[in-house]
């Protein structure tokens, strides 16, 4: 026979926010607090839908990483950061997804998904030579990102991500 494996879940909202903002904190705070950044509180604050509280701390975070280590200055860097992110913090993220209208094995068509219990985000990443966070949620719309992720009953949230190359952080977010 085999092996029985067994899922690990909250039995509600309320104890998954308690999980997140008071134990878990508790338990990877560093001895010291200087950075001030609380990996629990990025991740209550996507699960939540507060974006705008989610992208001020990815901003922070990416502020965080020391020049000598951030010398990349291409959209490949940022999306491998977010994306290891937010595995790491245990969210479903799915990044380049094709689509069936795609017949080019070369076409990339969404930058990143990340799906929680209410939501799905569709994010469309521009590097600040390339692009706006307002021409970011026009190609969501126009490329139908959305489309496979509309018969789930989730909310749906687009969301333009514009990467400083130059700071090296977030330069602008538009959320829609």
């Amino acid at each position: 026979a085999g092996k029985q494996r067994y899922k690990l879940d909250f039995p509600n909202e309320e104890v998954r926010y308690g999980f997140f903002s008071n134990l878990l904190p508790r338990y990877i705070q560093t001895e010291s607090d200087m950075t001030n950044f609380h990996v629990a509180n990025f991740s209550v604050s996507l699960r939540n839908g507060k974006m705008e509280t989610f992208f001020t701390q990815l901003k922070a975070f990416f502020a965080l990483i020391p020049y000598d280590l951030n010398t990349a200055k291409d959209e490949k860097y940022f999306q491998t950061i977010f994306y290891v992110m937010l595995v790491l913090l245990g969210h479903y993220i799915d990044v380049e997804v094709r689509s069936a209208a795609q017949r080019d094995a070369l076409s990339i068509v969404v930058e990143a998904v990340v799906k929680t219990k209410d939501t799905v985000y569709v994010f469309e990443f521009k590097i600040d030579k390339n692009g706006t966070a307002d021409e970011a949620l026009k190609q969501i719309d126009d490329k139908g990102y959305l489309v496979p992720y509309t018969a789930e009953g989730r909310r749906l949230v687009k969301a333009g991500v514009v990467f400083d190359t130059e700071k090296r952080t977030i330069g602008e977010w538009k959320i829609s």
